[in-house]
């Protein structure tokens, strides 16, 4: 079943969820508002009544600085003098551009103060800038009924199915609207500059929907939108039931130079075509039914007739002079005088602005020492609490740290322990040598010069060991060349163990090989000058580390 909504006044009134009736309003309300280099200045009563809609020129050097109160302020202030109003308090707007609104759905409170705390909750998660630079205001724009109950499946009394009705909480559909508090000050600086003092800052999108509704422009509760041309922006506001379901605002300035094609009433077309579509897409709001186009910029009836063949509802141009039957000396004003129109009608109202930038609606600040003191002592456990596990996972994490090196020292060990075992090995073998205490590499050097030539003879290995032996492998061209190597090893010194010879021949053509065991005897010595070793053959690459490379051998 679909969600309910109703009336808002009265159940607002009765939950107190709108601001608190408010004293008798001023006898004179003045509103103002700079739009461009003019400044629109209406006066009105409590009654809500409208006297004035003034417009004046600024007088500002073409490259004065607006966003500078010390410049903005005293310019308005001549063009007070010039129209003869010297308000002691006035009304001001914030355009579109300097506002974020949100809408945010909240569960039924029915303390003003309550709501805005959760409020303030909520939309501070969802702002471009920080919560203590921001100032909120906020209007309750609906109450949501949901189906007036929902059942819960349990068992019945003979074990069939039944249904339980649950009540179901209704809700708040709440518009929130935030600006930045360099805003709010730059009004108020603007304001004292002027001589006068800033009496409230409302949301002039807001304010022209409260123009609009009291020219009785809205049709029922269907939705319309309201187009405001203005020199430097436009501005396009969707209302419906005294709500702002949708604002949007584009900068277009008025430039007479520019071709019609090209120039504003094109570019204000388009972003009115933009804004509807956009609020097309929004399924549970109304549609739209009316386009009203207003404003002072002299384009108004342009921007109707472009915009009646683009869009498939009515499309009109307001006169605010006709629609409130101002007096005959504003109408020439009232044009582009919507927003502080709106302005001065709502404050003018009981219940006041809806938005109000200058008093919003704030949290309740209680103070309950008790509690604070309960609090405190609660946060300053869990600071200690905090404060041991922290050190403790300091620590662990230390001990972890250690405990992670050495694993990691010890996988980097496992990975190397066929090196260490190598190493070893070959350290064994140099222990042996030195406890040998022999030269073995002089040996090695006296049987090169000993052993027949590499055209006859060459080691494949060679071997030695702690118990003065030598073992040498060797490839033979001919059994003679193995029995002429005996001899000439005991020549040389060794002893010889008999030669066993092998038929095996290899691809180099040495037909035999043989083991050869040699004892060095104790009193055998070396003396290497008296030796030499055979020629090297002319082929040799043994030592041609280029030919090894692409596998050419000795």
């Amino acid at each position: 079943m679909a969600d309910r909504t109703q009336a808002l006044d009265p159940i607002l009134l009765k939950l107190g969820l709108r601001k608190d009736r408010r004293p008798k309003a001023p006898a004179q309300i003045f509103a103002l508002d700079v739009e461009g280099t003019t400044l629109r200045v209406v006066q009105g009563n409590s009654r809500g009544t409208i006297s004035k809609v003034l417009a004046a020129p600024l007088e500002l050097a073409p490259d004065a600085d607006r966003n500078d109160p010390g410049v903005l302020g005293p310019a308005i202030s001549r063009a007070l003098n010039k129209l003869g109003v010297r308000p002691t308090a006035a009304v001001m707007g914030v355009p579109r551009a300097k506002v974020v609104l949100r809408t945010l759905t909240v569960p039924l409170i029915e303390k003003q103060a309550e709501l805005a705390a959760l409020v303030h909750l909520q939309v501070g998660k969802d702002l471009p800038f920080r919560m203590d630079e921001a100032v909120l205001d906020f209007k309750v724009r609906r109450q949501i009924l949901p189906p007036l109950e929902r059942t819960e499946p349990r068992d019945g009394p003979d074990g069939a199915p039944a249904a339980t009705p649950v009540p179901v909480a209704p809700k708040l559909e709440v518009l929130v609207a935030a600006t930045k508090r360099e805003v709010v000050e730059f009004y108020q600086r603007v304001a004292e500059a002027a001589g006068f003092k800033l009496a409230a800052l409302g949301l002039l999108p807001y304010a022209n929907a409260r123009c609009v509704e009291a020219s009785k422009v809205a049709d029922g509760g269907s939705a319309f939108a309201l187009v405001s041309l203005r020199p430097e922006e436009v501005a396009i506001d969707i209302i419906a039931q005294q709500s702002l379901l949708f604002s949007r605002g584009a900068a277009i300035r008025v430039a007479p130079e520019t071709p019609p094609d090209q120039g504003f009433v094109p570019a204000a077309v388009i972003e009115v075509v933009r804004t509807l579509h956009g609020y097309g897409g929004l399924e549970a709001n109304p549609p739209v039914t009316h386009v009203v186009v207003t404003g002072a910029t002299g384009h108004e009836a342009e921007v109707v007739t472009s915009l009646t063949p683009r869009v498939a509802t009515l499309c009109t141009q307001l006169d605010p002079a006709t629609a409130l039957e101002l007096p005959a000396d504003a109408r020439e004003a009232a044009a582009g005088a919507l927003g502080p129109l709106g302005l001065a009608l709502g404050t003018a109202d009981s219940v006041g602005l809806p938005f109000d930038f200058l008093n919003p609606k704030q949290p309740p600040v209680e103070r309950d020492l008790r509690k604070v003191w309960i609090l405190s002592s609660v946060v300053g456990a869990l600071v200690l609490l905090f404060g041991v596990l922290g050190v403790r996972t300091l620590l662990v994490n230390r001990k972890t740290a250690v405990l992670q090196a050495a694993n990691d020292e010890l996988l980097d060990a496992e990975k190397k322990r066929p090196v260490y075992r190598k190493l070893l090995q070959q350290t064994a073998v140099v222990e042996d040598w030195i406890k040998g205490e022999r030269d073995w590499l002089e040996h090695y050097a006296y049987l090169t010069s000993v052993l027949p030539a590499s055209e006859e003879l060459y080691l494949t290995s060679l071997a030695v060991s702690g118990q003065n032996t030598i073992r040498m492998s060797v490839q033979a061209r001919s059994g003679e060349t193995l029995a002429r190597l005996e001899k000439q090893l005991v020549a040389a010194g060794y002893e010889v163990k008999p030669i066993a010879i092998t038929p095996g021949a290899d691809r180099f053509g040495y037909e035999f090989r043989s083991t050869v065991e040699l004892n060095v005897p104790a009193k055998l010595k070396i003396d290497l000058h008296k030796v030499k070793p055979p020629q090297r053959p002319i082929d040799d690459v043994s030592l041609d580390t280029a030919a090894w490379k692409k596998g050419v051998q000795p």
